[in-house]
């Protein structure tokens, strides 16, 4: 595998999520929100037993995503991004996919790295405040980039942070 990975794809939205998945055997998305890390809350990504929960500003349509997978931290997006936060991922499987709500479409990514084992999940998101106001579109207002690369355990933590949905999302529950 060469260092880096890119895919691109308009993701269809419903209720503000998707997940994505580790390729086990019983691979599936959670079906209910995750709560968030206790004490170092980034929001929008939540992971749990091989699942991540993704939230998007978007409540019902299609948001542009796309997905690096690389070998090593291919660095945040700063300038393109109004909100950036990283998780720590486990995949068992050593590859992943992304669905979309209520078993809809499945997207194939790239292959992991790293095959099995930790890893760091940096997700960007543009223009949400936007597209929660919107509510439902089938035209894109906001767009996200999830990078995913090996990276030994570290806690979770917001790079950027800009939107009213990252602050909203960040809240105790």
């Amino acid at each position: 595998m060469t260092d880096s990975h890119s895919v691109s794809f308009d993701l269809r939205v419903s209720y503000r999520q998707a997940y994505l998945v580790d390729e086990t055997d019983d691979a599936e998305g959670p079906g209910d929100l995750l709560p968030d890390h206790p004490t170092h809350r980034v929001g929008i990504v939540r992971v749990q037993d091989g699942c991540a929960f993704l939230i998007t500003g978007l409540h019902t349509g299609t948001v542009g995503f796309s997905v690096t997978v690389a070998g090593h931290d291919p660095g945040a997006d700063t300038e393109g991004y109004e909100d950036i936060v990283e998780i720590d991922f486990e995949s068992e499987a050593g590859q992943v996919s992304l669905h979309e709500w209520g078993g809809g479409n499945v997207h194939e990514l790239p292959e992991l790295p790293a095959g099995p084992g930790r890893y760091r999940l940096r997700y960007h998101a543009r223009n949400m405040d936007e597209a929660a106001e919107a509510d439902t579109s089938s035209e894109i207002i906001d767009r996200y980039l999830l990078q995913i690369w090996p990276q030994d355990e570290s806690l979770p933590r917001v790079v950027k942070s800009a939107s009213g949905m990252l602050a909203y999302w960040r809240q105790p529950r």
